[in-house]
């Protein structure tokens, strides 16, 4: 049961972690061109330098909402993982984290709300033919699924 729990605790850090350099790193799509090689994230767009992202046709809002969304998944985490040390010290035996698990099902929700907007309006808009997703994009659908197994294992895990 120890081992169960430790093991849950690396993956909730791991995922917090994660979370921060998807949100934070400008490499969630990443286009080839005859100038070089050009990154564009949640924040900025760069080549040699980074400059503000060009937004085309009202995508502003829905930057606006990823960023939102992003950073409120990486708050939720944060907060389940304290909880899940305030719980570990405070609960009785027998006793479920569902505290822990609602909370992480609240970030998994923000982490899959923010990844499907930026793939429905952003993936395959870009105006270069040679572009493919970054780590950051494929880092976040990874948290996707650690938040939510974490999320699951929490409501199930008893406190022995």
């Amino acid at each position: 049961m120890l081992v169960l729990l430790a093991g849950i605790f690396v993956v909730h850090i791991a995922t917090v972690i994660m979370l921060f350099v998807s949100t934070i790193a400008n490499v969630w799509m990443v286009d080839i061109t005859n100038f070089g090689t050009i990154s564009s994230g949640l924040w900025l767009q760069c080549n040699k330098t980074c400059d503000q992202l060009p937004l085309r046709g009202g995508n502003d809002a829905s930057l606006k909402a990823v960023q939102a969304f992003m950073i409120l998944s990486i708050i939720f985490s944060v907060i389940a993982l304290v909880m899940f040390i305030v719980q570990l010290f405070t609960l009785e035996k027998g006793k479920r984290f569902y505290i822990t698990g609602a909370i992480m099902l609240v970030c998994w929700m923000c982490i899959l709300i923010g990844a499907s907007i930026y793939t429905a309006r952003f993936t395959g808009k870009l105006s270069y033919a040679r572009s493919h997703h970054g780590y950051c994009f494929i880092l976040a659908w990874i948290c996707f699924c650690f938040s939510f197994i974490t999320s699951i294992l929490y409501l199930v895990l008893r406190k022995k």
